[in-house]
């Protein structure tokens, strides 16, 4: 089975792109989601986050205060590099149990939908490697409407991640998102049947391909 690593910054669409290929049957595994259900109450995850950044961390109905842990780790790289310490172990098992689950099942490619991907190194342990670009003043005033952010606080978000025009150098495939949320969805249907035809790594010094 080919794996596609699909990435993008903060609010470039990834998630968009992401949810438009399921609906046309292309398997998705989500690594925010499985990030999420390994910190979730009782979790030696969780454990392991209490007994390194405290307990006030835990709220009252036992679960990650995402906010209160977003506002630690945004603003200081080291206590980032130490949470992702403790979660990209975990979750890196889930995705390997879950790429063997849908191979076994007989899919020929599937889609590994991951923030971090370059910045993890994961480039090497998928077959090609697609980002969805957004302009950064773009992604800056989605975020900040869509989370209801200050600009400094969407600012902090975004640095946080690799330049998203880094991501796009980087990348096979380039998807661009400058305008609207339906002409990002009609971009699955043929990103997709590219894929199925073959569509791979680009060749070194050759352009990413573009939709």
């Amino acid at each position: 089975m080919r794996l596609v690593g699909l990435t993008g910054g903060i609010a470039s669409g990834k998630s968009t792109l992401a949810a438009a290929l399921r609906d046309l049957g292309a398997p998705v595994i989500d690594a925010d989601a499985i990030a999420r259900a390994s910190v979730r109450g009782g979790t030696r995850a969780l454990r392991e986050i209490a007994a390194a950044f405290g307990e006030g961390l835990i709220a009252a109905d036992g679960e990650l205060d995402r906010r209160a842990m977003a506002a630690i780790v945004f603003a200081d790289p080291a206590a980032r590099a130490r949470l992702e310490a403790i979660v990209h172990p975990a979750v890196r098992a889930e995705v390997v149990a879950e790429t063997a689950r849908l191979a076994a099942a007989g899919h020929e490619l599937a889609f590994y939908d991951v923030p971090l991907l370059f910045e993890r190194g994961l480039e090497g342990e998928v077959d090609c490697t697609v980002v969805v670009h957004a302009p950064p003043s773009l992604q800056l005033s989605r975020l900040q409407a869509r989370d209801g952010m200050t600009r400094e606080e969407a600012e902090a978000r975004i640095s946080a991640q690799l330049p998203i025009d880094e991501k796009a150098r980087r990348a096979d495939v380039v998807v661009s998102n400058d305008g609207d949320l339906a002409w990002l969805r009609s971009r699955a249907a043929p990103l997709l049947a590219a894929l199925r035809s073959g569509l791979t790594r680009r060749l070194p010094n050759a352009p990413p391909a573009r939709y």
